[in-house]
């Protein structure tokens, strides 16, 4: 999981104050929908306190939870790469509070400043990578007892 101190200590003070000038304080209820798959990705977040599910969506079936995070989770790594639409969708499970992020005025900011550029896309690669696993150990999970009850009865 990606914290807060881990995102904005890859920075140096200077370039921190630059990032969190581009965001602020936001509030969600438990239950509120934060973003749903394909939508335009223009904000992240960073989650202060609170869980959040991330989940996709399965036709014929509800939405399948493929993550949760919880405080000092990055929420949001699609903003980052064309086409800036969701990959996901996130549900708030408790009171969320976090720092939203404007998309666009970061991505300009990491385009102009290298250092900033770098340690950013950095915290999303390793975020998406670690959800990338989390993801499919889940699917693993989902999967597993269905193939073992399978593999019983044929055994029997």
């Amino acid at each position: 999981m990606t914290t807060t101190r881990t995102l904005l200590d890859e920075l140096s003070p200077e370039a921190r104050d630059r990032l969190l000038e581009h965001s602020h304080p936001v509030r969600f209820a438990a239950g509120t929908r934060l973003f749903h798959e394909r939508q335009r990705a223009d904000r992240f977040w960073i989650i202060e306190t609170g869980r959040v599910d991330l989940d996709t969506h399965v036709p014929g079936h509800r939405n399948a939870v493929v993550d949760t995070l919880v405080g000092g989770a990055l929420l949001g790594c699609s903003w980052i790469m064309p086409p800036y639409h969701w990959h996901l969708g996130a549900t708030a499970v408790t009171e969320v509070r976090a720092l939203e992020f404007d998309a666009p005025a970061v991505r300009e900011l990491c385009a102009e400043d290298p250092s900033v550029g770098e340690a950013v896309f950095a915290c999303v690669a390793a975020t998406m990578a670690r959800r990338l696993l989390s993801t499919r150990s889940r699917l693993i999970d989902d999967v597993t007892p269905h193939a073992g009850a399978k593999a019983l009865a044929y055994a029997r």
